[in-house]
């Protein structure tokens, strides 16, 4: 919910300051307020490699995380759609099994195929706007390419971040992000202390609920949580996005968007589940035998 509310605010707050000064300042304030968490969950010393593997995890997914954000943020301000970039932003989901297929030779099943056909689709019916037609415009085009650079992001998490403290890895990638987000706003939009004042609720928003709160709720319901249903749980931030929108009155998505939209929340659904039959395991347990 926090994570798809907080395209409004980066839809409101940008419209204040810049879209580079929105993010070179909501990551900073993110990264702080994670701070305190991180000293408390995450005591202790650390060994040398653990802190070499931290520090090139941080570069690899700070960097990727800082590309993908620019251009979701610049994305929402160009299509002034906070539904349709939600759910362009979700077809990450769809895409990292993909990536994983072709880089890693990870096995994928027929399911990632039939969720691709219906992103597809619901790309298509999303973009038809009430009185135009069908119109992929540039906004769309920098939302479907973050997109895959989120797709970057997930999967240098995932082959990065292992062995490594979780909430240590979360920080040094927000700090990351937040050097290269700062340089393009002292370069392109060094916003002023009124525009700031003005923004300063979505930016506390974006800031400190979004990356610092969600992030680390993600960190820790990742410990107890199955990953697959995880990954449902957080592909709602699409649905949650448009019902932002809506609310606040940023869309006028049409009805045969709103069907494109549930199809592309069903493809990334359909992607992340697992059909193979499951096995009865030696203590009378469902499930894979390993």
């Amino acid at each position: 919910m926090i994570w798809g509310f907080a395209f409004v605010a980066q839809f409101y707050g940008a419209g204040e300051v810049g879209d580079f000064a929105m993010n070179g300042l909501r990551f900073p304030l993110g990264t702080l307020s994670l701070l305190p968490v991180m000293l408390i969950f995450e005591r202790g010393k650390s060994s040398k490699t653990e802190r070499k593997k931290t520090v090139l995890a941080s570069l690899y997914a700070g960097t990727a995380l800082f590309i993908a954000s620019t251009l979701q943020q610049v994305g929402i301000s160009v299509s002034k759609s906070v539904g349709i970039s939600g759910f362009l932003t979700g077809l990450y989901t769809i895409f990292v099994p993909i990536a994983c297929y072709l880089f890693f030779k990870k096995k994928t099943g027929f399911n990632i195929v039939v969720s691709a056909v219906l992103a597809v689709l619901g790309i298509f019916m999303l973009c038809i706007k009430p009185g135009v037609g069908f119109s992929f415009g540039f906004g769309e085009l920098l939302l479907l390419i973050g997109a895959f650079f989120w797709t970057a992001h997930v999967v240098v998490v995932d082959r990065c971040g292992k062995d490594i403290r979780s909430l240590h890895f979360c920080v040094g990638q927000f700090f990351v992000c937040s050097v290269w987000s700062v340089l393009l706003m002292v370069i392109f939009e060094m916003p002023t202390i009124d525009s700031i004042r003005a923004a300063a609720i979505p930016i506390l928003y974006a800031g400190v609920l979004s990356v610092g709160v969600a992030y680390t709720l993600q960190v820790i319901g990742q410990k107890r949580a199955d990953p697959t249903f995880a990954s449902i749980i957080f592909s709602t931030e699409s649905v949650f996005s448009a019902i932002g929108g809506v609310i606040f009155g940023i869309d006028s998505i049409s009805f045969v968007g709103y069907i494109g939209c549930l199809l592309i929340f069903a493809g990334i659904v359909i992607s992340q589940l697992d059909f193979k039959k499951k096995k009865a395991r030696p203590d009378g347990i469902v499930g894979e035998l390993k």
